[in-house]
């Protein structure tokens, strides 16, 4: 005993193959506008959260301001204020002169950005195929 859709009672193979083409189309466009939908959900949800982490940014660097504003006073209690703020300041230009000097030793390192081993790889790929290669 088969299972038959209602309304598929006597009709012939070649109408429902024809009926299920008519229909395949529209079921292929409820499933996009389905998966539309929920990837623009999870994309409000992503917005939401990389907005967060912005004003989180915002507010470090704000904070990170004040406790340098902090540091300016508290050495303008023992020097004169534009001397606090000076020095300060060199701190902070040597401390960005240290972390540049880092960060580009560490791009130097990385090498160029071309992946080199699959270079080589398909290097030796095109050398086999034509012969050429020798174990």
């Amino acid at each position: 005993m088969t299972a038959q859709q209602p309304g598929t009672e006597g009709q012939t193979l070649g109408a429902l193959v024809h009926q299920l083409s008519q229909q395949l189309p529209e079921l292929i466009r409820s499933e996009m506008r389905l998966a539309q939908a929920e990837v623009a959900e999870k994309g409000k949800r992503a917005g939401v959260g990389i907005g967060m982490f912005s004003v989180a940014g915002l507010l470090a660097f704000f904070g990170v301001a004040a406790l340098i504003t902090t540091a300016i006073l508290a050495l303008s209690l023992v020097l004169d204020a534009w001397l606090a703020a000076l020095i300060v300041g060199l701190v902070l230009l040597a401390g960005a002169a240290v972390a540049g000097v880092m960060g580009k030793n560490k791009v130097a390192e990385a090498g160029p950005p071309v992946p080199q081993r699959a270079v080589e790889g398909v290097k030796e790929d095109i050398a086999t195929v034509k012969g050429q290669h020798h174990a």
